[in-house]
């Protein structure tokens, strides 16, 4: 049926309606598509419905080097290693070595933690890519978070896009 149609439509991709009211008048409506959800959406979505949050993670099982990473930086607060999918010539990923699920469940002790990871990021953004660079956190299910592990991206070594997403 044309209903079941459309609806199939809504799920596969993301509907954005916008409507302009003038004087208690409809003056325009409009539809707006955007592309499908990302392989990537796909996975934080699973994530999240598996629970996720409170299982180890594959950062869990970098950290303990019983998987390997390219590791860039090191120390004994954070690791930085390439990620294994880039996204720009740049991309690499800085996350704590005492995990953090996601960004509001981190403690008010977390404070120094979370400022060094921005550090970090920075000093070897600057190294990698000295014309610029993004620094993305994704959160939750929406913010396309597939890892429960709170891990910043550094992109850069190109010119990035404004929005991203």
């Amino acid at each position: 049926s044309f209903y079941t149609k459309i609806m199939s439509l809504f799920h596969k991709f993301r509907f954005l309606t916008t409507s302009i009211v003038h004087r208690s008048r409809l003056i325009t409506s409009n539809i707006l598509i955007s592309r499908p959800f990302s392989d990537e959406a796909q996975k934080a979505r699973d994530a999240a419905a598996s629970g996720a949050a409170s299982q180890p993670t594959i950062f869990d099982k970098i950290i303990s080097k019983e998987i390997p990473a390219d590791v860039i930086y090191e120390d004994n607060i954070c690791l930085a290693f390439n990620d294994i999918a880039p996204q720009a010539p740049v991309h690499f990923l800085v996350i704590p070595k005492r995990r953090i699920a996601m960004i509001e469940l981190a403690k008010d002790d977390d404070k120094d933690v979370l400022g060094h990871l921005m550090k970090v990021a920075g000093q070897i953004g600057r190294e990698k890519a000295p014309n610029g660079f993004r620094l993305v956190v994704n959160n939750g299910p929406d913010g396309c978070q597939s890892v429960y592990h709170l891990h910043l991206h550094v992109l850069g070594g190109r010119q990035l896009s404004w929005p991203p997403g």
